[in-house]
């Protein structure tokens, strides 16, 4: 089985497509700004659950983050356990800076 991901930025998300089907596979929706893309929403057709739709997702997700210079905001559950278990895209993360006032 052979997955293929493209961006489709008019719908603001990720679709996989899977042995070049023309239905979607499976989503990755985002919201995207100049510095940082929010992955807010992963799924993936109950037929093609357990065959790699979303790591595929996330792994082309992340790495056009990382092309683009992005930091990632991982709200959507999926992207956030993908993420803990692959610690080579940890370093995308956004990590809010805090505010202490005197």
């Amino acid at each position: 089985m052979t997955v293929e991901v493209i961006d489709a930025p008019e719908a603001k998300r990720y679709e996989a497509r899977v042995d070049g089907e023309s239905k979607v596979a499976g989503i990755a929706q985002y919201i995207r700004t100049t510095e940082l893309v929010a992955f807010v929403h992963t799924e993936v057709e109950a037929a093609y659950e357990g065959a790699g739709v979303g790591s595929a997702l996330a792994r082309t997700a992340l790495d056009e983050a990382r092309a683009a210079n992005l930091r990632v905001l991982a709200t959507c559950p999926f992207f956030a356990g993908w993420i803990n278990r692959h610690p080579e895209y940890q370093d995308l993360l956004y990590q809010s800076r805090s505010r202490v006032s005197d």
